[in-house]
């Protein structure tokens, strides 16, 4: 009874340990008797064979590989320090497992030594200003590699790269002639505007005090030729009411004006004597005159 109970416990035990539950992202490479079988297992209930199978659990999700600061020799023979991250995924969990010892080992041995070789063909300048083409260099000539070991590079991204120090102090100075240049143009670029605006409001100042002029000077030809045109309404009238005065002075009237104006002139100082052409005619009237006061 003892040595039944005995080998029911051994069957139980290797029932329960040829049952393997997967989860999802886990697959199941069985080498039986030494052999790898075709077909990775999973996920789920796995059967194996026990002692004879020996199963090997293989995870399928997305892995982080942080290489660690390597330096490295540019095209222009500039040490530099470069440290990166590379996402990469087991597709065959059967390659990972018989083409290669440590697939992670591996990869983080291959990423080093191809930083170096892609470093070593670009300068210094294309280092720090072309992270993405390096990036994608490094990740298409690791995925060829990795390939035949069943794993997938799907990213690489450069985390921090390192100059020499005499290179970060000249960036330093770069940097800071930059940054003074920039200044000098945004102050050239204040003044330059300052100086439009300026001249901007003295223009429209000019422009608004010509119309200013412009209607002032308008109005003062207005008032100017509405008072001369009063003006020579007034003279109008007024030579009219002596044209209508004079139609009914006598002729005599006239005669003594005359007579009078030349009384002025001779009780003037002067030694000219200026007479109105119709002097003969007035010598006429006047001794006409006379004759009649005397008949």
């Amino acid at each position: 009874m003892l040595l039944t109970y005995i080998l029911i416990g051994l069957a139980i035990l290797l029932l329960i340990s040829s049952l393997k539950v997967l989860p999802e992202y886990q697959r199941l490479v069985v080498l039986r008797l030494g052999r790898a079988l075709p077909q990775a297992k999973g996920p789920g209930l796995v059967v194996i064979i026990p002692i004879i199978d020996t199963p090997i659990r293989v995870d399928m999700r997305e892995r982080i590989l942080e290489i660690p600061k390597q330096t490295c020799i540019t095209k222009d023979n500039a040490p530099i320090s470069i440290d990166f991250l590379i996402y990469l995924q087991v597709v065959d969990p059967l390659a990972s497992v018989v083409n290669v010892q440590n697939v992670f080992q591996a990869t983080e041995g291959l990423a080093t030594t191809t930083l170096r070789a892609v470093i070593g063909d670009i300068a210094l300048d294309d280092v720090l200003s072309k992270r993405e083409e390096i990036n994608q260099k490094l990740r298409v000539k690791l995925d060829e590699v990795t390939h035949r070991w069943g794993v997938q590079v799907n990213a690489v991204e450069i985390k921090e790269i390192v100059p020499p120090a005499e290179v970060q102090e000249s960036m330093t100075k770069q940097m800071a002639a930059e940054r003074n240049r920039r200044a000098m143009v945004t102050e050239a670029e204040g003044i330059k505007q300052a100086e439009i605006l300026r001249a901007e409001g003295e223009k429209q100042s000019a422009i608004l005090r010509a119309e200013a002029e412009k209607q002032a000077a308008i109005l003062r030809a207005e008032a100017q030729r509405e008072a001369q045109r009063i003006a020579a309404e007034g003279y109008a009238l007024a030579l009219e009411q002596i044209t209508r005065a004079a139609r009914t002075i006598d002729p005599n009237t006239l005669l003594l004006q005359y007579l009078d104006t030349l009384k002025n002139l001779g009780s003037s100082a002067s030694t000219k004597w200026i007479l109105p052409v119709e002097v003969t005619g007035l010598a006429k009237e006047v001794s006409t005159l006379f004759q009649k006061k005397n008949t």
